[in-house]
């Protein structure tokens, strides 16, 4: 397996059709292949080598699924780059990998001569913008008119593909070593599961250095489609978009879902957007309450909703949840709150801190198998012996599994509360409180006690013009959970602390509290 193959496949199947649409231009399979190999023999020409790791620090853009393409096909590898990350987090995992070579947009231009200054490894950047060259740079279009096309060099199987650093907001992140297979059998289980199919029009809306957006990518390549692209994540053009593109699937962070239906709601003109093309509305990154999918069901009642559970090192997918599976009531398919069934080609297992695998409707550590689990961390063994046992990658995230099989995630166990002993999972306070007709947002982290240990704390955005006290709250909990799980403590925000995706940084919301004692939660 190579990640250019479906490229390949579509080159000569349908050299005419439409590959990707960005900013009202269509570009044909036939255009963006000799873009591809154009690109792949300027890198070999600037002197990018076998295995040579390349960067790219860029909005979602035509260049950036280019990109995507284009370094494994000169036979480098790709290290794309969080967009939300200081120039020190940046410089880190570029001399970290011993990356040499960086592509850069308008976007990030600022940035970039402080990280040439202060990186080690990196030794040319590659100018990705629509302006003028800056000097000391070299333009990413002017590379591509004046190199030919070169072969594929079809680097594939259990060869590096990329370096996907991961983390980053408790000291600096890890390197997530992915193969081509690695990938590659992700996409092909989204494939498998009804996703990203040949007459798709899918909408690449989450950020492109986010590896659920390039499993989806390369999915697409696979079936064949039409990639349509957003530089970043705004409700109205996101709904205007669907709308005139006729898009038929994307995938968004239930953050990004929350946005989209309060845009709606808080703007009339929204609902004159035709929706209706929207087949396939994908979910994942973080977990998503229940009364937020209801009401994006309710949103858009033409769409089949699909769950991808995963992480960065399992390429990302573990287990799917198909549309059927998000049937109403005691429906015999119900499983609308779960996670799914693990993936094609992946098994899935809860344990025990002994690895040993727990009863059904037990809660422990969700473990997994299969071709997707990631090669290790790059310059990390002893962190990859940690979470690499015995051919299983244990995910940090604590679940348990029904008798049919299907996965619940209850929460990450990093975040798990013990408090007198007892513990509690903050997803599922969180659910509690979103249920309450005032509240918008919710995050629940465990704060110190002496006497306890810990004690829960809920943070809270209110809806609009809604009025709620901490007390209130507490009620409302006791009616859906028991007493010992209800906040001790609760604060109001106007926003909470969010990853590029949508991820709420609890480490974030934990740092104050626990700043200067020996337990605390990473």
């Amino acid at each position: 397996m190579y990640i250019t193959q479906g490229l390949h496949r579509h080159l000569q199947r349908c050299p005419n059709a439409t590959a990707i649409r960005y900013q009202g231009r269509n570009i044909t399979y036939a255009e963006f292949g000799d873009r591809v190999a154009r690109l792949a023999g300027a890198l070999k020409r600037l002197g990018v080598a076998s295995g040579d790791r390349v960067a790219m620090l860029s909005l979602n853009s035509q260049r950036y699924v280019e990109y995507y393409q284009a370094v494994p096909w000169a036979d480098a590898v790709l290290n794309p780059v969080n967009i939300r990350w200081s120039v020190t987090e940046i410089v880190y995992s570029l001399d970290d990998s011993q990356t040499a070579f960086l592509i850069v947009d308008d976007n990030f231009l600022g940035l970039a001569g402080k990280i040439v200054e202060a990186s080690k490894s990196l030794r040319t950047v590659i100018y990705a913008g629509d302006g003028p060259t800056p000097e000391g740079m070299l333009g990413y279009e002017a590379l591509i008119v004046e190199n030919a096309p070169v072969d594929d060099a079809r680097r594939g199987g259990d060869s590096l593909l990329g370096i996907f650093y991961t983390g980053g907001t408790t000291g600096f992140p890890k390197g997530v070593m992915l193969s081509h297979s690695n990938v590659c059998i992700s996409s092909m289980s989204f494939v498998g599961a009804g996703s990203c199919r040949p007459d798709e029009r899918y909408l690449h809306v989450m950020p492109m250095y986010h590896l659920a957006d390039f499993a989806a990518m390369t999915a697409l390549f696979i079936s064949g489609g039409t990639h349509v692209v957003l530089p970043a994540f705004v409700p109205q053009k996101v709904l205007e978009t669907i709308a005139t593109e006729e898009v038929s699937e994307l995938l968004l962070a239930p953050t990004m879902i929350q946005m989209l239906l309060d845009y709606r709601d808080k703007n009339p003109e929204a609902a004159l957007f035709d929706l209706s093309s929207l087949q396939t509305l994908g979910y994942g990154a973080s977990p998503i309450t229940p009364v937020l999918l209801d009401r994006a069901r309710r949103a858009f009642p033409s769409a089949g909703f699909r769950q991808g559970y995963g992480m960065t090192e399992l390429a990302p997918v573990a287990t799917i949840l198909l549309p059927e599976h998000h049937s109403e009531g005691d429906h015999p398919g119900a499983k609308t709150y779960s996670a799914g069934l693990p993936a094609s080609c992946v098994e899935v297992r809860i344990v025990d801190n002994e690895d040993r695998e727990v009863a059904r409707g037990t809660v422990g550590e969700i473990a997994v198998r299969g071709a997707n689990v990631m090669l290790g961390y790059w310059n990390n063994p002893q962190a990859t012996a940690e979470v690499l046992r015995d051919g299983w990658m244990h995910t940090g995230d604590g679940g348990y599994m029904d008798d049919d099989g299907f996965i619940y995630v209850c929460d990450r166990l990093k975040d798990m509360i013990v408090s007198g002993g007892e513990n509690i999972y903050s997803a599922e306070v969180e659910t509690a409180i979103s249920n309450h007709a005032a509240v918008a947002q919710v995050a629940v982290i465990g704060i110190p006690c002496e006497k306890w240990g810990e004690t829960v704390h809920a943070v809270i955005i209110r809806k609009p013009d809604a009025n709620v006290t901490d007390e209130e709250i507490v009620a409302h909990c006791r009616e859906h959970i028991a007493g010992y799980k209800c906040p001790r403590s609760v604060e109001f925000r106007d926003s909470l602390p969010l990853s590029s995706v949508g991820k709420v940084l609890k480490t974030d919301l934990r740092a104050p509290f626990w700043e200067g004692r020996k337990r605390g939660v990473a």
